[in-house]
């Protein structure tokens, strides 16, 4: 009995292509016993349409960041005005001389170092800057515990300075600005939340571990603490950028993205300090940031004053911080509108509802207040680096956020004395507040008058 014969063209095919499917039989088996695929370097398949994709270093960076802004600035910024009282009762400060050694340091040291820090960063990258500062914050909170005269303060705080300028803002946002540029905004808002998340966690914490352990032991344990967890960020996790892994910005590689160099495209210091953006940024953060120093650190004492007890204070002042983290998530609309009008309406957020405080006694203005500050306070930080990026690039960036943070940190720390002093002589912060207020809506009206750049990176 005869087979049917096989239909024609099944015929023609076979006969056609029977050398090349033999030899794609042979390499299947072949891959099979090799241990790897080589049918896909002979084959054409489609490509898999969902790879597997791994977290951006990047984000790791922005976790590093988060921690030390949350220790460095968040604790540290936050958490001495708490103690304030106890310096007072226990040591016989005056409320001048509580705020005047943080604003001595930045007066004397904090500008050499922090231009110090930017050429460092700029040359070398973030991470030892950072382990460096991170050392010179925890160890002055170990001696301050046994602190018993004002010279001694005064030298700690000093110390603590170049600490936070070593290991706080300047660094950690030139970090991010060097991994991220597309979602620097969104990334600087996610590390941001450290900072405000220290601040939160700051006054509840350590009023409690003031009232329990008493205020020098509680000194030593925040230092303590700052030294065993930074430590180790730093050293395994910390990267300056991503070149340092073989990695790119964002993950993308630039010829993807159609970029040209940070080089080629940013502008230099000279350049930058001659020009009109760079004075209205540092003016107006200046007058911003120092109404935001005045009321941070004089709110737990303007609140006792008011007849709040010292839990109540403590509370309120954990409503502002808290606040304050709503203001980090505006990185994502940072990435998407002109950052300048958005800092700029924060700024004047921040100015006016310091009128508020004309009215302690009534609720609704102390919550709006709180509120209302708090959120526009949050966003302010987050956005002086996103500013200084889009009008000047990320090449000298440590160098030109050097001279904006040490010029504006005078003012956050000079306003505070100034209102001291405004109390001491006239026991009321009537004035004062006055004064605050209206500094802050001058410099939201510089932010607004930054001239449109150029697009740099």
């Amino acid at each position: 009995m005869l087979l049917p014969a096989l239909p024609t063209r099944s015929a023609q095919f076979w006969a056609q292509n029977s050398d090349e499917i033999s030899r794609r039989i042979r390499i299947c088996f072949a891959s099979e016993f090799q241990g790897e695929s080589k049918i896909s370097r002979s084959m054409t398949f489609p490509a898999s349409k969902n790879p597997p994709k791994r977290i951006f270093y990047g984000w790791w960076i922005v976790a590093a960041a988060f921690l030390n802004l949350f220790f460095v600035v968040g604790i540290i910024f936050y958490e001495f005005p708490v103690f304030y009282p106890y310096f007072v009762e226990s040591l016989d400060f005056t409320r001048a001389q509580v705020t005047q050694g943080f604003f001595l340091g930045f007066l004397f040291v904090g500008l050499p170092f922090g231009v110090l820090a930017g050429t460092i960063i700029d040359r070398i990258g973030a991470r030892f800057v950072i382990l460096a500062g991170v050392a010179l914050v925890g160890v002055p909170l170990l001696l301050t515990g046994s602190m018993t005269r004002f010279w001694q303060f005064e030298i700690l705080c000093i110390i603590e300075v170049i600490g936070f300028v070593l290991a706080g803002p300047i660094a950690n946002q030139v970090l991010i600005s060097r991994w991220f540029r597309q979602r620097r905004g969104q990334a600087m808002g996610y590390a941001y939340l450290g900072l405000g998340l220290g601040g939160v966690v700051a006054p509840l914490l350590v009023n409690r571990l003031a009232g329990s352990l008493g205020w020098r032991h509680a000194l030593e344990f925040v230092g303590l603490v700052i030294l065993i967890a930074l430590f180790p960020v730093g050293i395994w996790v910390t990267r300056s950028s991503p070149e340092e892994l073989g990695l790119v910005l964002d993950g993308v590689k630039a010829a993807e993205e159609g970029e040209g160099s940070i080089a080629q495209n940013s502008i230099g210091v000279t350049q930058a300090v001659r020009s009109h953006a760079f004075w209205l940024l540092l003016g107006g953060s200046t007058l911003v940031v120092g109404a935001i120093g005045a009321v941070v650190q004089h709110f737990i004492l303007f609140l006792k004053d008011a007849g709040f007890s010292s839990t109540s204070a403590a509370r309120f002042s954990t409503i502002l911080l808290a606040s304050s983290l709503g203001g980090r998530v505006i990185g994502y609309l940072a990435d998407r509108f002109r950052k300048t009008y958005i800092m700029a309406f924060f700024y004047f957020l921040v100015g006016a509802s310091v009128f508020l405080l004309a009215s302690p006694h009534l609720p609704v203005a102390l919550w709006t207040f709180a509120i209302v500050f708090g959120f526009s306070m949050g966003a302010d930080y987050m956005l002086i680096p996103l500013v200084t990026a889009e009008c000047f690039g990320t090449a000298s960036l440590g160098k030109l956020l050097a001279l904006l943070i040490m010029g504006y940190s005078i003012g956050q720390w000079a306003a505070p004395w100034m209102v001291g002093r405004i109390f001491d002589v006239q026991h009321s912060y009537a004035l004062a507040w006055k004064i605050v207020a209206t500094a802050g809506v001058l410099g939201a009206a510089a932010v607004y008058a930054i001239p449109i750049v150029r697009d740099v990176r």
